[in-house]
């Protein structure tokens, strides 16, 4: 059979391709590897619990924000969402200290400044700068319109804007100590990144009462109720050109399967590994895409607790013993911590929470050419250490939870690579650089003309982030205008 567009990789952005382009009526094909959809949205059961892969909470999902918009045309706003705290939905605890964020703008900036009073005038200006680029997301997507503000955005360096803006450097650390959720990295991060996501999460902040599966499992059945055809354990194994444009796609060495058009979900590298002889890639293009730095992986300790142990907090903790933030993903070193908690069921108590803490690709390198179950005793030695220590870190908070863990899962980028095929376990993708955004930030387009890309390796990462680039894609495919035609920005 042939169709309209062959998606490859059943993560957060083949679905979402997946789901547009039915909606518009194309003939769509979602090709995943794996026995189970979602990527990174993957949950996984040990015992009664349940616990989620990358997957731990979202911003700008209350009514009118951006998030909001984008899930209502996903048909994702029907599921369980559960609102975190709006007067500390995140805390940061650096020097035995906490800090807490408000959402919304104004009492974001109020409540940091009664702790920091002469940062007052510099928070204000601050967040206002965030609401800004908040507010111009729905820009992005006006074919018209004048995305030169956050180009801008993307060519400055987030570092270098938070020591021109706020002159307290704790203060200045105490910003960035949610940044978690992006690679923290000096040299590179770019302003419009830290902007978006940060903003994001002052809007509302959001879990999932149950795991992140669900928005993988909702968006598939919507896809098939459109018509779609979603394969698992359909592993692409070759890309076939033809007079200049990929004609087929071969799955698990032998199928092949016709396409007008075939989006990638994967990384960029191992989508040109699919198209070994092509006429139109030339070397300095693979080059390029090969060379390109991964962000770094993340390193996580999922445990069950034991029986009415640790009260469930309706926030998450990121916990430093360092206060030098934007060095804290130091190879070997556990000086960071996001502890998040799994909406419980019924009742005041927490049963599992996840301990997350980056951790580097050189970290586990030694280990790349082994499986999932046969990695050898050191590597389990290796988890066990660092998980004592993330535990360690994070009891700096919860003084009881050494005494409360019943069991301890780990996962490291090893196994986000086996799992969900992240290039070296990478938690945000490929690096983007303020100072060389020719280089690091893609597009959708590939110099095959009718294979493109999408996913987080492109220039936004996170939901929102991945969830935009959807868009931008399939606007390759069907115009911009037409993909965002049911969209209600106001």
């Amino acid at each position: 059979m042939k169709y309209d567009v062959i998606i490859i990789g059943a993560g957060l952005g083949g679905l979402q391709c997946g789901y547009i382009l039915a909606k518009k009526g194309l003939n769509i094909c979602i090709l995943e590897k794996e026995h189970v959809l979602g990527g990174c949205l993957q949950s996984f059961k040990r015992a009664e619990n349940e616990f989620d892969t990358g997957f731990h909470y979202v911003g700008g999902l209350a009514d009118g924000q951006p998030l909001n918009i984008l899930f209502n045309y996903f048909g994702l706003m029907d599921l369980p969402w559960h609102q975190l705290d709006n007067n500390a939905f995140d805390e940061v605890v650096i020097g035995g200290k906490s800090y807490f964020f408000a959402n919304g703008y104004e009492q974001f900036a109020e409540r940091l400044s009664e702790q920091f009073p002469s940062q007052r005038q510099n928070l204000r200006t601050y967040t206002e700068f965030l609401q800004k680029v908040g507010n111009g997301i729905a820009d992005s997507f006006n074919p018209k319109g004048d995305a030169i503000f956050s180009q801008s955005l993307f060519a400055r360096s987030a570092y270098e804007y938070l020591n021109e803006t706020i002159s307290d450097p704790l203060l200045r650390n105490v910003l960035s100590g949610t940044s978690l959720k992006m690679e923290l990295n000096a040299s590179t991060l770019p302003l419009y990144i830290f902007a978006q996501i940060n903003s994001s999460f002052i809007q509302s902040a959001w879990r999932l009462q149950g795991s992140g599966s669900q928005i993988a499992d909702k968006l598939a059945a919507n896809i098939e109720r459109l018509g779609g055809t979603i394969k698992s354990n359909a592993a692409v194994t070759k890309l076939i050109e033809t007079e200049g444009r990929i004609s087929a796609v071969e799955v698990n060495g032998a199928e092949l399967i016709e396409a007008d058009t075939v989006i990638s979900d994967i990384h960029p590298a191992s989508t040109l590994n699919l198209l070994k002889d092509s006429k139109l890639v030339r070397n300095i293009y693979r080059k390029r895409i090969s060379n390109l730095e991964n962000t770094f992986g993340m390193f996580t300790a999922n445990i069950s607790l034991k029986p009415n142990a640790v009260k469930y907090l309706n926030r998450n903790q990121f916990v430093y013993s360092t206060s030098d933030l934007w060095n804290a993903a130091t190879v070997g070193k556990t000086q960071s911590a996001l502890i998040s908690y799994r909406v419980p069921q019924n009742g005041y108590y927490a049963t599992n929470i996840d301990i997350l803490t980056p951790m580097q690709w050189s970290e586990v390198e030694k280990w790349s050419e082994t499986h999932v179950g046969r990695r050898g005793n050191d590597y389990l030695l290796f988890k066990q250490r660092k998980a004592d220590e993330c535990i360690s870190l994070a009891s700096s908070v919860l003084p009881n939870l050494p005494e409360a863990v019943d069991k301890v899962y780990t996962s490291t980028p090893l196994t986000y690579r086996d799992y969900t095929a992240t290039a070296q376990g990478s938690a945000y993708g490929i690096r983007k650089n303020y100072g060389n955004l020719l280089y690091t930030l893609l597009t959708p387009r590939t110099p095959v003309p009718n294979l493109l890309l999408t996913g987080q390796n492109l220039n936004l990462h996170g939901v929102l982030g991945v969830t935009m680039s959807s868009f931008f894609t399939c606007a390759e495919v069907v115009g911009m205008e037409a993909a965002i035609s049911d969209l209600k920005f106001k």
